[in-house]
């Protein structure tokens, strides 16, 4: 391992420590800031829209201008974020501070970028699944340090604790060093990937494995409180055992053929969806919420897919694409997720689970094969 994605990966085990205390309970405590099932679903759509419109900017920039510059910032924003979500004392300012830490995903594409160029001699998928598992191992701990926190002095005082974890991360990624910048052919346009048709049905194939992977989650923690009468330490020890899942997943799939890895995680999230719809306990609902990672397997492997689809310095900008489809995937789900609560909560896991065999299907037939990128679409990289 490089000592710069060595640097990246253990700021993002603190990150993950830090949102694992609170992104589990982020339901609950806007049911108790008074928001309603399906007004839940609709502000995690809104974080979602900001999520969205930021991914392709933010990877033109990166490739243009140097991706290091945006991951400073970014980790900034969030520390941010999560301080104006600790001291609000009302929904409406909390969901200020909610959206704008949505924002800072615009650095995924970047983040993702610079990984793929730290990577040393691992493969890209090695590295970015390596870079994952360092934030689930961190977001493992999370949860019961939240939950145990929250039970003692109630949810809005995660967020502080939070805030502080952010700024140690945020310290331990200024360290990382500056990458060269790709140089790109004039002859091929940065933005001319609409027109490469395999990578255009990547982009149609993750959209439909993020919408149908991450319907059945932003309410479940909701489902388990109201419905199968779990309390929110229970809530916060299923959130450990998800990031498990996460990091384990992550290790494991991160080794082998990327597309393999990629319906893997597919199938993952349908067990997931099976096992929280019918299961009768909480070991069961510990194993649903271990396969539910397989959600950010598909994220991480659909860019190592990506790569020997595109010349080295539309990376950042292709990321961007896939992180926007992601991210539009992700405004769609919760408001429908909340549709089907309010009619039947048990819908969201039976939709999901039909729709995920059915994408699963399509992904056997349309998904890009993983090979090593072609010699003649990497250039000489220029110095920021």
């Amino acid at each position: 391992m490089t000592r710069d994605l060595m640097l990246v990966s253990i700021s993002l085990f603190a990150w993950g420590i830090g949102e694992g205390m609170f992104i589990y309970f982020q339901p609950i405590y806007l049911q108790e800031l008074g928001a309603s099932p399906l007004l839940i679903g609709t502000i995690l759509g809104v974080m979602g829209i900001a999520m969205a419109v930021t991914q392709i900017p933010a990877g033109y920039i990166g490739d243009k201008f140097g991706r290091r510059p945006l991951m400073w910032f970014s980790w900034g924003l969030g520390t941010l974020s999560a301080s104006i979500m600790a001291f609000s004392s009302g929904l409406n300012g909390f969901v200020v501070g909610l959206i704008l830490y949505g924002a800072t995903s615009f650095v995924m594409a970047p983040m993702n970028s610079y990984i793929s160029n730290a990577r040393g001699k691992w493969s890209i998928g090695r590295a970015l699944t390596t870079a994952s598992a360092a934030y689930n191992l961190g977001a493992v701990i999370g949860p019961v340090i939240g939950g145990t926190l929250a039970d003692e002095l109630g949810l809005k005082r995660i967020y502080a604790f939070a805030a502080g974890l952010f700024l140690v991360s945020t310290i331990i990624i200024l360290f990382v060093s500056k990458q060269p910048v790709d140089g790109h052919k004039k002859d091929i346009p940065r933005f001319g990937l609409v027109q490469n048709h395999r990578f255009v049905t990547l982009m149609g194939i993750l959209f439909l494995t993020m919408l149908t992977t991450y319907l059945p989650q932003p309410l479940t923690s909701n489902f388990l409180k109201d419905y199968r009468h779990l309390d929110i330490s229970q809530i916060g020890t299923l959130g450990s055992i998800g990031s498990l899942g996460n990091a384990l997943l992550a290790i494991t799939l991160g080794r082998i053929n990327a597309r393999v890895g990629f319906l893997a995680g597919q199938v993952a999230v349908l067990l997931a969806s099976i096992v929280i719809w019918k299961g009768t306990g909480l070991p069961w609902y510990m194993l649903g919420y271990f396969f539910l990672g397989g959600i950010r397997i598909c994220k991480s492997l659909s860019m190592a897919l990506t790569r020997p689809l595109i010349q080295a310095s539309q990376m950042g900008v292709a990321y961007g694409f896939l992180e926007t489809v992601g991210a539009i995937a992700i405004i769609v789900a919760p408001p429908l997720a909340g549709l089907l609560y309010q009619h039947d909560p048990q819908l969201i896991y039976m939709v999901s689970a039909v729709s995920i065999a059915i994408v699963f299907l399509l992904s056997l037939k349309f998904l890009p094969g993983d090979h090593q990128p072609q010699e003649e679409l990497l250039v000489t990289p220029e110095r920021e």
